[in-house]
């Protein structure tokens, strides 16, 4: 029971001290396949006398994981830009016969296998090195810590999830299905649909019409069209590179190997994710200060305890203390002045919270995290998936004199105005969307509700087809079983259109005539063509109208649709025009030249209309960036998308604000100095100042490389900032500047590619419906929409809160008013007033009870309209809660249970204070007015006097909690009794307390085992009115502080 609480938290330091250690140790793995290799263009050898292949890779890991100013450019290869005999040359390979199994076998030996360096900690080892710093709450952060680092080892399981398990590789001349561990650069690899990806590769021989999701590493939702030609200088931006872990949605192809394992650009992401050391959360650098102010303010009382009984007790008095006395003196001290009971009050303070944030959909992984969200200031949100629903949906509906939006249509359709012209031209418009589309509803999801049924398919064609399926139901007569698909050239990035050719098998050749104006008599077929309005526009020679005819296009109109078009780009939507012609076959459909001949007739078309397609913002988001921007965080978008659709969202959403005004770019970071600031002064022509500098900026992920410590700064100033293209690596590079900058940065993010940034904030938050890597990579995620992340702040707003009442009720019984009894009887030599069993008690117990209930406590005020806590300024433990803590509240409490003690042994004994004071245990007891011997003195009278002093201390925290609860409003305003404010746990806590009391003075063998006594009821009524007092005295201060806002006790106010 004496055991200190200071060497508990001693030994939980010595304990991170050998957890470091030992994770040090335990990372240093072997990096094979780097070894081998120099920078990204220096060339290796395989050492072999008969294989001179030589292949570049990615630089080290020590350079991957330090270089995140690396862009888009600084994947520095040019297997992409190789051509098919120069590509072999380079990699000693054959397309048709592919690598040698003895050649693959030399180069896995060489340089390892496909797949990611990795470690598995040994967790009870770990845990039993936590476990060293013992008792209960160092077994709690014990698994906490644990918890930690299973979460790091599902980061690495998830991404290795990720890759397949086997692939088709040409070796030897055959074609072989092997463990994709097994590849090795050089390798030819076959893709099909449905495939992932099993290495980084370079395709030269493409189906036409292959297309891959590279959404987990570029945060494009949009699938590329891969070819067999470089099309960009950069290896991550050219069309003819496909990466490891991305998925084939559409063809097949052939392809290379370039790079495997941790070379290749996931494994990259891996090293970045896994290689930055755990972060310490604020709350427990709190902790950690407010343990350093403890314990020194703790050697410094021990000491003075010490030095005094060296100097003067020991040489005036040693039958007073001997030196065991002294040592169980110090240990008193140390008991007394650490309060054991806040890592408790601390942990379920947390724990609580945490359960309130699930409640909001908010699960939070680490409770020490839970904190920091209310210092956030700066929040770094990827774009796709996050801001945006990761679903493509048609937004907007162009035809040849109107503009509309899908539920507009609907409800048009639905309505009796929509009749004649239009109401044919609406279904020439669903029935293209629904024909001329590849995308199919999964046959499993057909009962379910159209917004939840799979589709299988690319984006865009699954958008479409939503949009034609959501019209059909609209419509008096869905003629589309009337018109079978015959042929179909599917989209391509080199014709840019897709075409179908349908035959009418209508019964009513009326209705086709007045759709389609289609002949089936005549052997007519109705062609539909959809596509990019750039490429087919020309190739159109009319449009149909809402007059029910037929209109020959001119120049004008084709101006307008251009117009129109670029408008819907400017506003981040992809455009297609969809059109339509009559169409009768030369050859027969099975006809060698049938397709070429089709693709021939994409000509003299008519316009339906076109559609813009988009991934539209969540729908709460708006309001919830805006709540946000009131709390005083700013919020930054960071997305791999391109500039022109990342900030056509960031307007949508307001994270742009100033829709009058096109961002600051890349060239005005670059302005000198003078240049710079004459550009960001308010015009003096403006009467509205703030809104004419320009607070917004885009920025491209191959210009954030470019950046200097003076630009980074630039960039910190601006409240409104989108990063465009930007690598996993760059990602990080943002967060890592910002912390530089005084940023207590949030990342919210769903992709694997969002990673590394979530790991490296201060607050990682990940998206349910993301990639497991993000989720495990994150300290919180949200499990419905994304408005719980304004909740997350403001209930970490309200930890902090609550934790400084706990830390501000705890510190004047648990701390000042147990180290007073111990200074009265040192230092004037009077019988100790309280027993180091009886702090204890207090501490743990009496105390905590109460104190718990605090943990419950609603917000005083909105706390969301206040700016982001300074972490760096202020503490969750300051001068003015120990001057409220100590100076005022600690005082009374000292000075009210002394009296009480002092008060009941001159009652009950006769002695005096005049009688005790500085005799140093040599008490007359022949005076006359003395009523008992020394024995029954010191085993009866002193133990129940330390009884009266320990509940007229827990009665007194009564008082001080009713006080506490409020910062600045008063108990007749915000009492805990009334709904606004009610908080009946409070009474509950007084009652556990006033048990355990009772237990403690009454119970016959805890009074013999610990020396307590039977306290007289007449000390149990008389703190209750100092109580009161304690209460009147601190409802006083408020009002001062109210009434006086600029005041000297406003000032020390806490």
């Amino acid at each position: 029971m004496m055991k200190s609480e200071i060497a508990l938290l001693m030994l939980t330091q010595i304990c991170e001290l050998c957890e470091k250690w030992a994770m040090d140790s335990e990372i240093s793995i072997p990096m094979k396949q780097q070894s081998h290799f120099a920078d990204g263009n220096n060339t290796a050898s395989i050492p072999d006398p008969n294989i001179t292949a030589e292949y570049r890779a990615l630089q080290s890991s020590k350079q991957s994981a330090s270089s995140t100013g690396s862009d888009r450019e600084g994947y520095n290869f040019d297997f992409h830009t190789l051509a098919e005999s120069e590509l072999c040359d380079r990699f000693k390979t054959n397309l048709q016969d592919g690598l040698s199994p003895n050649e693959a076998t030399i180069r896995i030996k060489t340089n390892g296998l496909n797949e990611f360096d990795h470690h598995s900690p040994n967790y009870f080892k770990k845990a039993m090195v936590y476990l060293f710093g013992g008792m209960i709450v160092i077994f709690l952060q014990a698994l906490f810590s644990a918890f930690q680092d299973w979460s790091t080892s599902r980061v690495m399981k998830s991404i290795l999830s990720m890759l397949p398990s086997e692939s088709l590789v040409v070796r030897g001349g055959q074609i072989t299905r092997l463990p994709t561990s097994q590849l090795v650069v050089g390798d030819i690899v076959h893709l099909k649909m449905g495939n992932k990806v099993p290495a980084d590769m370079v395709v030269f021989q493409s189906s036409g019409d292959l297309k891959v999701d590279n959404s987990i590493l570029t945060g494009e939702n949009k699938p590329i069209n891969v070819v067999t030609n470089c099309t960009d200088s950069s290896f991550i931006e050219s069309k003819n590179v496909v990466f490891m872990g991305t998925h084939v949605l559409n063809g097949s192809g052939i392809g290379v190997v370039v790079l495997t394992g941790n070379n290749s650009i996931m494994g990259k992401i891996n090293q970045l994710t896994n290689a930055r050391p755990e972060k310490i959360p604020i709350i427990q650098q709190e902790i950690n200060r407010f343990v350093y102010i403890i314990v020194g303010l703790t050697i410094l009382l021990a000491g003075m305890f010490a030095l005094e009984w060296g100097v003067f007790l020991h040489r005036k008095h040693p039958q007073f203390q001997d030196t065991v006395a002294m040592l169980m003196n110090v240990m008193s001290c140390v008991v007394a002045f650490i309060p054991e009971g806040m890592p408790i009050c601390v942990a379920l303070t947390l724990l609580l919270v945490a359960k309130r944030m699930k409640q909001n959909n908010i699960l939070p992984k680490s409770l020490t995290t839970v904190e920091t969200l209310g210092c956030v200031n700066v929040i770094c949100s990827d774009k796709t998936g996050t801001l945006t629903q990761n679903k493509m949906f048609v937004t907007n509906v162009v035809f040849s004199d109107t503009q509309v939006n899908p539920e507009d249509m609907l409800i048009s359709l639905k309505s009796d105005s929509c009749a004649g012209g239009q109401a044919i031209l609406y279904q020439q418009m669903q029935l293209s969307a629904v024909l001329c589309c590849n995308a199919t509803f999964d046959a499993s999801t057909l009962a379910l509700p159209l917004d939840q049924r799979k589709i299988n398919g690319d984006a865009t064609d699954a958008a479409i087809l939503r949009f034609g399926e959501k019209l059909s139901g609209s419509l008096s007569n869905n003629t589309r079983s009337e018109f079978t698909r015959i042929y179909d050239i599917p989209f391509n990035s080199k014709s840019k259109f897709m075409v179908t050719l349908h035959k009418p098998t209508y019964l009513d050749s009326s209705n086709s005539q007045s759709i389609f104006r289609i002949n089936s008599s005549s052997n007519e077929h109705l062609m539909l063509v959809k596509g990019a309005p750039d490429v087919l526009l020309h190739r159109c020679i009319s449009l149909s109208s809402s007059t029910q005819t037929t209109v020959p296009l001119n120049v004008d109109q084709m101006e307008r649709i251009c117009s129109l078009q670029e408008k819907l780009s400017r506003n981040g939507q992809r455009v297609l025009l969809l059109c339509y012609r009559s169409y009768t076959p030369v050859n027969p459909v099975g006809h060698v030249s049938f397709g070429q001949e089709l693709e021939d007739a994409v000509r003299d078309l008519t316009i339906i209309g076109m559609v813009g397609i988009c991934d539209p913002p969540r729908p709460e988001i708006k309001e919830t960036v805006a709540t946000c921007r009131k709390a005083g965080s700013r919020f930054f978008m960071i997305t791999g998308d391109f500039g022109l659709t990342a900030s056509a969202i960031a307007r949508q959403v307001g994270i742009f604000t100033q829709m009058d005004r096109d961002p600051e770019t890349y060239e005005d970071i670059l302005l000198d100095q003078s240049s710079y600031q004459l550009a960001h002064q308010p015009s003096p022509d403006n009467m509205d100042a703030e809104n004419s500098v320009i607070t917004s900026l885009v920025l491209n992920g191959n210009e954030i490389a470019k950046l200097n410590d003076e630009q980074w700064d630039r960039v910190n100033k601006y409240s409104e900032v989108v990063f465009a293209r930007t690598t996993p690596e760059q990602k990080l590079q943002i967060v890592t500047e910002l912390q530089k900058r005084g940023g207590v940065v949030a990342v919210t993010g769903d992709g694997v590619n969002d990673a590394p940034a979530l790991k490296a904030a201060d607050v990682g938050i990940a998206v349910v419906t993301g990639s497991d890597v993000a989720i495990e990579a994150a300290d919180l995620v949200l499990l419905g929409n994304f408005d719980s992340i304004s909740h997350a702040i403001r209930l970490g707003r309200l930890v902090f809160q609550n934790l400084q009442k706990v830390i501000g009720f705890l510190l004047p019984a648990g701390s000042y008013s147990e180290i007073m009894p111990v200074v009265v009887n040192s230092f004037f030599g009077t019988p100790a007033p309280l027993s180091s069993f009886l702090m204890i008690i207090i501490c743990c117990f009496t105390d905590v009870f109460p104190c718990l209930a605090l943990i419950m406590e609603r917000e005083e005020f909105n706390l969301m309209s206040l700016p982001p806590r300074n972490a760096k300024k202020d503490h969750l433990i300051t001068l003015r809660i120990y001057i409220q803590s100590y100076l005022f509240m600690g005082t009374m409490q000292s000075v009210i249970s002394m009296f009480l003690f002092f008060l009941y042994i001159e009652e009950y004994t006769g002695l005096s204070w005049g009688d005790m004071a500085f005799t140093y245990g040599d008490i007359d007891f022949t005076a006359p007015h003395v009523k008992v011997s020394a024995d029954d003195f010191n085993n009866i009278y002193v133990p129940t006097g330390t009884c009266v002093t320990f509940l007229a201390l827990m009665i007194l925290q009564w008082g001080n909690i009713l006080s506490i609860r409020n910062r600045r409003l008063s108990i007749v305003t915000a009492d805990p009794l009334r709904p606004k404010r009610r908080n009946l746990w409070i009474f509950v806590g007084m009652s556990c307390s006033f048990i355990v009391a009772i237990i403690v003075t009454k119970v016959p063998w805890i009074q013999t085992l610990f020396q307590t006594g039977d306290v007289p009821i007449k000390y149990w009524l008389l703190p209750i009115p100092f109580a009161v007092a304690i209460l009147a005295m601190d409802e006083i201060r408020k009002l001062f502080v109210r009434l006086f806002p600029n005041g000297p006790i406003a000032w020390i106010a806490w």
